[in-house]
This record gives structure tokens, sequence and C-alpha cells, in this order.
């Protein structure tokens, strides 16, 4: 595997991506008693409600991308949507109330839905050879941010840092991807952007082809349940840790951070070990040893044993988003590839806003985050049979009729 200057720059905003989206979940209990809704008196429902609203603007600006890389390219819109995101974690961070924080985490979204819609067929376009690799290790990135936020911030969190200081770094850190793609480009460092701007009515005719494929919607519903587990852990764990066990913010950190280890071990291994034959018997298997695992998460005995699941639970969740979207490639090869990773995105993002907030609903209403866990593995059962349901195997050179 071979590794360029824009690499790099996917590598830090994967980075920064991930900082941004978990620096809030790892701060939730200390923003929820600054901000008037304390989680253990029934506010779980309003402390999964902030990613619900960042969902919204996210799914729009993804939508809008493809016809933004059109126009300005590829790099130039992914560079801008990391200075947006940056903007507005830096206005969550100088939120005085509530609704504030809504507002500047939507802000925040907007940059993120670019990232996210944008990132995969980004390293895609740099290793059209392997892409099934490449976009597992890229995707990697964003489970060492998150694995360098939650312990750097529970860490400084439980020293007394205030909340605000630590979303604040995490704004200035989005700089550096920024910077990167955003510099002019020289000889041994251009991008492979396409060389002529695509009409908005090409952008459109590309999303339309894809939405009348049948298959396209397994694949769909694929990434709205695999985003939704993945982050449910992701966002809840750091809460559960503090709230069961009346542990600090650096041990519901070290909890959140063993979910993202098993994720950055998952990734890193598969994406240099596997074929791109062997996606969806990954996706499937996987899917099947995480519904088992996160099963017992909520009935683990004692912190240790829960950190130990934690990690198993993320090896297991590791492929799902770059290996459905790569497979989903595959199978679907007469499709655009960067408009139909736009289009997946748009499926797993409202995923991981619903089932985020449904799991908090869950928890104010049967008193305590515990038995929500059950939606996790429903999850993963629900993607597990999607992708069993698609058994005809396709390869990249099979130019057949789509399903």
């Amino acid at each position: 595997m071979r590794f360029g200057y824009f690499d790099v720059a996917a590598f830090l905003a994967f980075f920064a991506y991930a900082s941004a989206s978990v620096v809030v979940p790892v701060s939730l209990v200390l923003v929820a008693r600054d901000l008037g809704f304390a989680l253990e008196e029934g506010g779980t429902s309003a402390g999964g409600a902030p990613h619900l609203g960042r969902t919204a603007p996210m799914v729009a600006s993804m939508l809008l991308c493809g016809f933004a890389a059109g126009r300005w390219g590829c790099r130039r819109t992914f560079g801008a949507a990391a200075l947006l995101m940056g903007l507005g974690i830096g206005l969550t961070a100088l939120a005085p109330a509530y609704g504030a924080l809504l507002l500047a985490l939507a802000v925040a979204g907007i940059g993120e839905g670019v990232i996210e819609g944008l990132g995969t067929p980004f390293a895609q376009n740099l290793h059209p050879e392997e892409p099934g690799r490449y976009i597992n290790f890229t995707h990697a990135f964003w489970s060492v941010g998150v694995v360098v936020t939650v312990l750097g911030a529970g860490a400084l969190l439980s020293a007394g840092v205030s909340w605000r200081a630590v979303i604040a770094g995490v704004a200035v850190f989005a700089a550096a991807p920024a910077t990167m793609l955003l510099l002019p480009q020289r000889a041994g460092r251009t991008y492979p952007d396409r060389p002529a701007r695509l009409r908005w009515q090409s952008v459109w005719s590309q999303a339309e082809s894809i939405l009348r494929l049948p298959r396209f919607w397994r694949f769909f519903a694929a990434m709205f349940v695999a985003g939704g587990g993945e982050f449910c852990l992701t966002f809840w764990t750091a809460s559960h840790i503090q709230i069961r066990f009346g542990a600090s913010p650096w041990a519901g950190g070290v909890g959140t951070a063993c979910f993202a280890a098993g994720m950055v071990a998952g990734r890193t291994g598969w994406g240099y070990l596997l074929h791109q034959r062997h996606l969806r018997a990954l996706v499937v298997w996987s899917a099947l040893g995480g519904a088992a695992v996160t099963l017992a998460i909520p009935r683990a005995p004692a912190l240790p044993s829960l950190l130990a699941l934690l990690f198993g639970a993320g090896v297991a969740t590791a492929p799902f988003w770059p290996s459905v979207q790569s497979y989903a490639a595959d199978r679907m090869p007469r499709a655009d590839t960067t408009m139909l990773f736009i289009l997946l995105s748009c499926a797993g993002i409202p995923g991981c806003g619903l089932f985020t907030w449904l799991m908090g609903f869950m928890a104010s209403r049967a008193g305590g985050l515990g038995p929500a866990f059950v939606v996790v593995p429903a999850c993963y059962l629900t993607l597990a049979g999607l992708l069993m349901a698609d058994r005809r195997g396709v390869t990249p050179e099979a130019r057949g009729k789509d399903g």
C-alpha cells in the first residue's frame, strides 16, 4: 500500500471529523449539567437530540456536495467543508444555552456532511486499483480520531479543564486538513479531479440513474442500520459508564476509546489483508458476531469486562461503513461511484442520528441506558440479513446488468 500527500490530508480530515463528532458525547454529562438537562434526571432524550439535530444539515449538505464537487472539484469542496466544520465546533464551545448548542452543531453538520459524502470517493479516486483496501484504511482514521479525542478529552475534563476549552481545541485542529486541501497544487502534488466541470444536469442524471436501481435501496437500508448501530455505541458509551458505575469522564472516555481501538484494529487489519471479493462475507459475519457481543454489554458486571466487550464490538463494527459502500459499488458497476457513495452516506448519517436519539428516548422511558442497548444488536442483525439476501457475487470486472 502506497500513500501520498492527499492520503495524509484525508487521514487528518477523518481524524478531525471524528474528533468533532465525539467531543460533545464525551463531554455530555458536564455539558448537560451546565446547560440544564442533567442526564441522571431523565434528560437522555435531550442528550440524544444534539446529534439528531445536526443530521438534517448533514444530509442536506451531502445531497448538494456532488453538485459542488462537480463545479469546484472534489479537493477544494472537501477542504472548504473541513473549514466549515471547524467553525461550527468553535461556535459550539461558545454556546451559552441549549438552543445555541443545537444551532452551532447544525453549522458543524453542514461541513461534516460534505466530508462524509466526499471522503470515500476522495480515497477511491486516489486508489482506483484496490479501492476497498484503501477506503477501509482511510476510514480507520475516524477511529484513531475517536481514540485520541475521548482519551485526551476525558483526561482533560477529569483534570478540571472546562469542556468549552476542550471543544475549542478540536475546532483549531480542523484547520490542519483544511489548509492541506486548499493550498494551491504544484508539481508532484496534484489531486486527480475531473479535468472539466460537470453541469448540474449531469450530476442529477447520475443520481437519478442510481435511485432507479432496486438493488441500491437494499444497500441504502444496510447503511442506515450500520450507521445507527455504530454511532449509538460511539455516542452513549461514555455516558453509560459515568452514570452506571459513577465513574469520571476519564473512565467514560476509556470506554469509548476501547470501542474505537477495536475499530482501528479492524479497519487497518482488514484494509491490509482483505481482497475485494471478501467484502460481503466480512460484513455478514462481523454483524452476527457484533450482535452477540453487544447483547452482553448492558449485562457486564464490572468495568473491566465492559471494556473488553467494547473492544470486541469495535472489531466487529469496523468494516461496516467502508465495506458496505465498496461492495455496493461492485454490485452496481455502471453507477458513478462518487454519487453512489454520497447517496449511501445519505442513509448512514440519518441512521446515526435517528438511532442515537431513539436509544436516548428508550433510556428515558426504561429507567436507564442499559435496556436501551438492545437497539445496537437489532441494527446489526438487520444489516446481516440485508447482506445475506444479496447472494450472487459480482466482481468489479463483471459489467453485467445491474439488478
